[in-house]
């Protein structure tokens, strides 16, 4: 699968990032839509990745590695400064906040929501 990066537009949207990313829509259409240019909710994250046709498992999960996540996943994870959305896809981490990386960013507790498009 193929995920194009996006940046979140400010510290509060790492959500409609992770969303516009799983998508493939610009990040301010997501903002519109869901009427919400702040932290989004678990059931915000859901409805709309329903609504456009993504499954997402409805048991968090827990993980220890990358190699713990399934090969499409919705995280959350709990960073040095707050709860943070991020998105896991076939070996690599589309971190709003932090780009693209091996594994994942500083964190504690790490939970994953498993997604199929």
């Amino acid at each position: 699968m193929k995920i194009e990066y996006v940046h979140e537009p400010t510290d509060l949207q790492c959500g409609q990032a992770v969303l516009a990313m799983v998508l493939g829509l610009p990040v301010e259409q997501v903002s519109g839509e869901l009427d919400n240019d702040r932290e989004t909710t678990l059931k915000e994250m859901k409805d709309y990745f329903r609504s456009h046709g993504v499954k997402i498992s409805d048991e968090r999960k827990q993980a220890q590695t990358k190699d713990d996540l399934p090969p499409l996943a919705l995280l959350s994870l709990e960073t040095p400064r707050c709860w943070h959305w991020s998105l896991y896809c076939e070996g690599a981490f589309y971190d709003p906040e932090h780009g693209v990386l091996n594994d994942f960013p500083v964190c504690s507790r790490k939970y994953y929501w498993e997604l199929n498009k």
